[in-house]
């Protein structure tokens, strides 16, 4: 049960709710952008994710991925952190951000996404529409719910491990509105250290991070097959 928890943290540093989440600190009335956007995004997220969970029980589709999901999959994955972690330290990635970034400079002048244009109009309701359309189930949710399934559950320890999981895989949501509904005149200025210090050791933070899940990863996955 362990895995389902850290794909849930995995699953939490989705590029798509950093930035909208980094977009809606910088407008007026963050926390009530945040509110909105966290309530759309836990409807769609929690819904459909008891849907699929129970649709993996009953269907005895769990059963016959049970090979592809177990130890193999923690190798994979763990290769791939190591991975990132090896593109992230080399710097290679610059390159790749480089080459976009003269292939927009050639294309001219390009506006953010409608996604960010909706968020930049500071409404409630809208945040609430955007969380709910942008936080699909991914990769990693997927994953997790084909493993809550393998463990049998009873219904409704299924459904909180559910809840469980959507709670840290939204907490880059739930942190910033917590800390502004708490300490409203600290946070802006802790958010503002936090970036500064993002942009001085981020990479630094990324690659050790990687290296570390990765490693832990194929070890776990090793020892599940030796074993």
């Amino acid at each position: 049960m362990s895995d389902v928890f850290f794909l849930a943290f995995l699953a939490a540093l989705y590029p798509s709710l950093l930035a909208a989440t980094t977009v809606m600190l910088m407008l007026p009335h963050p926390k009530r952008l945040l509110l909105g956007y966290l309530l759309g995004a836990a409807m769609t997220s929690v819904t459909l994710g008891l849907v699929i969970v129970f649709a993996f029980r009953h269907s005895g589709l769990v059963k016959t991925t049970q090979t592809t999901l177990g130890p193999d999959a923690d190798i994979v994955l763990g290769c791939l952190a190591l991975a990132i972690a090896v593109v992230l330290g080399s710097g290679r990635d610059q390159r790749l951000v480089e080459r976009r970034r003269e292939r927009k400079a050639e294309k001219g002048p390009k506006g953010p996404p409608r996604w960010q244009q909706a968020l930049g109009r500071g409404s409630a309701r809208t945040t609430f529409v955007v969380g709910a359309l942008l936080t699909l189930p991914g990769a990693t949710y997927i994953t997790a719910l084909y493993r809550i399934s393998d463990e049998n559950l009873a219904d409704p320890v299924t459904v909180a491990v559910v809840l469980a999981f959507n709670v840290i895989m939204l907490m880059l949501l739930e942190i910033p509105l917590l800390a502004y509904t708490i300490a409203p005149d600290w946070t802006p200025k802790a958010v503002e250290r936090f970036k500064l210090k993002l942009r001085e050791r981020g990479r630094t933070w990324a690659v050790r991070v990687a290296a570390a899940l990765g490693l832990l990863m194929i070890a776990r996955g090793l020892i599940t097959l030796l074993v």
